[in-house]
C-alpha cells in the first residue's frame, strides 16, 4: 500500500518531528475521550490530551488515506500501521464503540479547529511536497 511506504520512508528519513510526545505535559483523560476528540474538529485545543488526540488524527488519516489512496476508511481506521508511533492509538476493532460515538457527533468541516495543523502534518509524512 503506498500510503504505508511513504509513512514508513518519512519516518525512516525524519527523526524529529513536530507531535514528539516527549517532553510536552500529557493530559491523560480517559473518561471524556469523545468529547475531547469532537473538542479538535471545533477549536484549537493548545492541550495535548490523549487518548482523545490519537482518535481525532486517527479518523482524520483514514479520512485523507481514503481520498489520496483509493482505500477503505474502516480498514484503514483498523490498520496497526495507521498511526505506528502513538502510544494511545487504538485500531477500530479494538474500540468500535468510542470510534462510532466520535463518527457520529463529527462534523467534517475540515477548515477548523487543529484539522488544519493535522492536515499539513499529514502531507508532510505523505512526502506530498516531494512530488
Amino acid at each position: 500500500m503506498e500510503w504505508k511506504a511513504r509513512s514508513k520512508a518519512y519516518h525512516h528519513l525524519n527523526k524529529q518531528h513536530s507531535d514528539d510526545l516527549n517532553g510536552v505535559k500529557i493530559n491523560v483523560r480517559p473518561d471524556t475521550i469523545v468529547e475531547d476528540a469532537l473538542r479538535h474538529w471545533n477549536e484549537h485545543v493548545d492541550e495535548w490530551i490523549y487518548p482523545a488526540k490519537s482518535y481525532f488524527v486517527a479518523i482524520c488519516y483514514a479520512n485523507w488515506i481514503t481520498e489520496d489512496f483509493h482505500e477503505s476508511f474502516y480498514e484503514v481506521l483498523d490498520d496497526p500501521e495507521l498511526l505506528p508511533h502513538d502510544p494511545y492509538f487504538k485500531r477500530y476493532s479494538e474500540d468500535k464503540q468510542t470510534y462510532d460515538d466520535i463518527l457520529a457527533g463529527l462534523k467534517w468541516i475540515l477548515d477548523e479547529g487543529m484539522v488544519p495543523d493535522v492536515r499539513r502534518y499529514y502531507e508532510e509524512e505523505m512526502m506530498f511536497e516531494q512530488l
